[in-house]
């Protein structure tokens, strides 16, 4: 048995890949704001900052850790965590880096973002591709990744770059169309549909991170689903593949660009700067260098992971509408005055 610490492992992906982890015979050990919900023998979590050193030290000290997965991170969906995005990506990084040099841990397992970038891109983009955030959230991934890769000789830090991480319990902004689906509301689209965005189911991340502990290199591995289909054909999907009655609708792209824009600055929309740039972009990881150094493959497709994230929705609408204290992708987001209004006309 060996002993791993996972920070952030109270999270949505957190919880899998610590389930994922201790169901092949090891001992987890979490740091997370949140309390967890999982509880095993195998399983030992700690409630706290990953930038309390004290904490942080108490941790190291405790176990005998052999690597860590640090998937602690804020997000940008709450405006009124943005001053302390920042610091808790970027310091709390730095923290977990420190720590693993003190105590002599040789590999760090890092998810990154495909928020690095904040454009269309008309081919699959390579580890090579120099990456441009447009806001907060995508900045301080790229600065924990540069964070990260800066002590080669102490700590080997294996990076996965990942689009949106999807399975049952995926909510978030996600609830937003979930519950236009539910409610057989029109699902809205900026521009003709057509462009495509790339998911990961996160079973398959859980795999390539467990394939990451044998990696003998620090580097930057992309992942995410094939056979990326249309916004268009995922939507019809799961509407064909439950009882909604939802039609797909279609918005001017520069005119709901302006309005996504006025609306985030208004404060009366979570869709932020991020998703006001991607709204109606095409983003697709190249996966060739984590399939073949890794001998990585993905399991499932997007409208696989879509229709499997709103039927877990579907199922549990009325106690996932009364969650508190949980952390944000295991919540459903405030769909904002602006979505609301879109959602009563539609």
């Amino acid at each position: 048995m060996k002993t791993y610490l996972v920070t952030g492992g109270s999270g949505f992906f957190g919880q899998i890949l610590s389930r994922y982890l201790v169901s092949k015979g090891h001992h987890i050990v979490n740091i997370d704001l949140v309390k967890s919900e999982f509880e095993d023998p195998a399983f030992t979590s700690y409630q706290g900052d990953i930038r309390d050193l004290e904490l942080m030290e108490k941790v190291f000290s405790s176990h005998k850790i052999d690597a860590v997965f640090h998937l602690a991170a804020m997000l940008a969906h709450e405006r009124k965590m943005m001053k302390e995005l920042w610091s808790s990506n970027v310091d709390g990084t730095k923290n977990v880096l420190d720590m693993c040099i003190k105590y002599g841990i040789g590999k760090i397992i890092f998810t990154s973002s495909n928020c690095l970038w904040g454009r269309n891109f008309d081919y699959p983009v390579t580890e090579e591709e120099e990456p441009a955030p447009v806001e907060i959230y995508g900045r301080s991934k790229l600065e924990g990744e540069k964070i990260l890769m800066s002590e080669p000789d102490k700590v080997k830090s294996i990076i996965f770059r990942c689009p949106t991480i999807m399975d049952e319990g995926r909510l978030g902004l996600l609830a937003i169309l979930y519950s236009f689906v539910d409610d057989n509301k029109k699902l809205w689209m900026v521009g003709n549909g057509e462009n495509r965005y790339q998911f990961i189911y996160a079973k398959d991340l859980a795999r390539a991170c467990e394939l990451a502990l044998d990696y003998d290199k620090g580097t930057v591995f992309n992942i995410g689903s094939d056979e990326v289909k249309s916004f268009n054909y995922n939507y019809q999907y799961v509407v064909d593949h439950s009882e909604s009655t939802s039609k797909l609708a279609h918005f001017p792209p520069r005119f709901a660009k302006f309005m996504m824009k006025l609306c985030y600055h208004l404060g009366i929309s979570p869709l932020g700067v991020y998703q006001y740039n991607m709204i109606s972009s095409t983003f697709i990881f190249d996966t060739t260098k984590i399939k073949r150094e890794l001998g990585w493959q993905p399991t499932l497709k997007n409208e696989d992971m879509l229709l499997k994230s709103y039927e877990y929705y579907h199922k549990n609408r009325e106690e996932i509408h009364n969650r508190k204290d949980v952390s944000a992708h295991n919540r459903e987001a405030d769909m904002g005055l602006a979505i609301r209004v879109l959602k009563f006309f539609s």
